[in-house]
């Protein structure tokens, strides 16, 4: 159950400015991975859109500002292709048809409001994504992410066809099967900006990953303000 119903279309080298990939439907239609790949497969099965696979460091995303939302690799203020100061651990990409809204105040989380991006995904299985494939997965938390002052939500997955698959059901069951895996996540993600010279992130919940049925409140939360908002007629 990989969920590999879309194909990709690369255009350009990557790591370069050009480099661009693009999600193919029927008869390699060219395609949006936010707006036209389905959120939801079931009640409780999820497509998952990568945008970087484990052990990269470039960091790529889905370009939610051009049409049919390409992934590319994202630009520092001075205008430099990104990269993170080490490699990610995870397959690292996004809930389709879900958005952040910025006037949006998260119940729990005072004061702060959504980053204006589609929901993050840390998907933690053993096999390494593609770049742009689409995968079935299972969530199992959430991390509630604090980035400059905006919630910058963490979904936990894990995809369906992995080996480890059957005994994750929620967030507990991570420490069971993947020992130190949380805090692994949690650190990373915490100082992953301090080489650059940024102050650490911070988190809601002081810091606890949120269970499974947090987790799928949030996304449908999103989804909502995806839904009621008019990004989803921009294509």
């Amino acid at each position: 159950m990989s969920g590999l119903k879309y194909g990709v279309y690369q255009v350009g080298s990557k790591y370069t400015f050009k480099y661009s990939v693009y999600a193919t439907g029927k008869r390699t239609k060219l395609v949006s991975f936010w707006h036209d790949v389905p959120l939801s497969l079931s009640q409780d099965l999820w497509s998952f859109v990568a945008e970087i696979s484990k052990g990269s460091c470039a960091k790529m995303e889905v370009a939610t500002d051009e049409p049919l939302t390409p992934i590319k690799q994202d630009l520092t203020r001075g205008g430099a292709l990104r990269f993170y100061p080490s490699r990610i651990h995870w397959n690292y990409g996004m809930l389709p048809q879900t958005w952040e809204d910025p006037a949006h105040q998260w119940p729990g989380l005072p004061g702060l409001s959504g980053d204006g991006d589609p929901l993050d995904v840390i998907e933690i299985g053993r096999k390494r994504c593609k770049i742009g494939g689409v995968y079935t997965v299972k969530v199992l938390g959430a991390f509630a992410l604090i980035d400059d002052g905006e919630v910058d939500w963490k979904i936990l997955a894990i995809r369906c066809d992995d080996e480890a698959a059957d005994l994750l059901n929620d967030v507990h069951d991570v420490e069971v099967v993947f020992p130190g895996e949380l805090k692994r996540i949690h650190d990373w993600f915490r100082d992953y900006k301090v080489p650059d010279g940024k102050p650490r992130n911070a988190y809601g919940f002081q810091g606890k990953a949120q269970d499974a049925a947090t987790a799928k409140h949030v996304i449908k939360q999103a989804h909502e303000l995806y839904k009621n908002s008019r990004i989803q007629n921009v294509r």
